[in-house]
């Protein structure tokens, strides 16, 4: 039982992939002419399937409107009863069926029509009635369902399902939407909240930030180390960060050194250190303590002023790693 089961779930796996493999080798013209319709939008783009289609519709232009595309999905039962007021002059629809027969929409294609609105439809069959309708036609036609029986729709709305990524993804790439738009889509979730944090929003300041001068002797140097608990201590001079010492160099120094007692900070700090400015994104940090083996970072001003400090344990309480 248990092998039928993994050999089922491999050979849908593997129709669904060969199905995505060929939608791939198939791409033309169409795809592009496609593409320049939505990029010459006005208004939005609006998604319209029934059944399956229809939730395959609602994902992509989820996925569209993430990407820098606004978007919506319209259902074809309920356009036909107010719902087509949403869609106006100056906006795109992509019309989603895969017999290309679906009555629900070929009832509110004519009105699309009439206000001008270009239709791109993505369905198995170009000379259907949707795909004859349409201005541009984008063929996600299959060799066969992953059904055993060749009727629940599995092959076909994954091609669907890769098509409109395919668009979304070209648009995006193609208008230069960056990590930061990707962000300003999504404040809420954890992408978000990792590029749209900056250093300044979560670094330790003020009476905080554990710095001595270098004349400090480093057994008191050390005890305030300990008290702030950032596993540094800043060595400045007029708040001009001069170096750094951390734990690690702790561990150092008693391995060369038999007598600490009269050393001053600023012969055992780590001089020239790392460090990152308070307006660059906390990932930068991240980046940067990642290449270079940090636990810790100084974070100073254009003057190389000390104004916060940062750890590893910051960030990781701000949710960033």
């Amino acid at each position: 039982m248990s092998d039928s089961l993994l050999q089922s779930a491999k050979d849908v796996i593997l129709t669904e992939a060969q199905a995505v493999s060929d939608l791939a080798n198939r791409l033309d013209d169409s795809f592009v002419r496609a593409c320049k319709l939505i990029q010459n939008c006005q208004g939005k783009v609006v998604l319209i399937g029934m059944g399956k289609s229809g939730h395959i519709g609602n994902k992509i232009a989820a996925t569209f409107a993430s990407t820098g595309t606004p978007a919506f999905a319209v259902h074809p039962g309920e356009a036909g009863h107010g719902d087509l007021g949403m869609i106006t002059e100056g906006d795109v629809a992509i019309c989603i069926s895969y017999s290309g027969e679906s009555d629900e929409i070929m009832t509110v294609v004519p009105v699309i029509q009439r206000l001008g609105v270009p239709i791109i439809s993505m369905t198995g069959n170009a000379s259907s009635s949707i795909g004859e309708a349409c201005d541009v036609h984008l063929d996600v036609g299959v060799e066969k369902e992953a059904c055993p029986h060749n009727l629940a729709p599995t092959s076909s709305t994954t091609v669907a399902l890769a098509m409109g990524d395919a668009l979304a993804v070209s648009l995006l790439t193609d208008k230069g939407f960056s990590p930061d738009d990707f962000a300003r889509s999504h404040p809420s979730g954890a992408l978000g909240r990792r590029l749209l944090t900056f250093v300044k929003n979560i670094m330790k300041t003020g009476d905080d930030i554990p710095a001595v001068n270098g004349d400090t002797k480093l057994l008191d140097a050390l005890l305030v180390m300990s008290q702030k608990a950032l596993g540094m201590v800043l060595v400045t001079h007029n708040n001009n960060l001069q170096g750094i010492f951390t734990d690690g160099d702790l561990r150092r120094v008693l391995e060369d050194h038999t007598d600490i007692q009269n050393l001053s900070i600023g012969e055992v700090m780590t001089a020239n250190c790392k460090s990152i400015l308070a307006d660059k994104p906390a990932m930068a940090a991240v980046a940067m303590m990642d290449e270079f083996n940090l636990n810790s970072l100084p974070v100073v001003d254009e003057n190389n002023q000390v104004v916060g400090a940062i750890n590893t344990h910051t960030l990781m309480q701000a949710k960033i790693i």
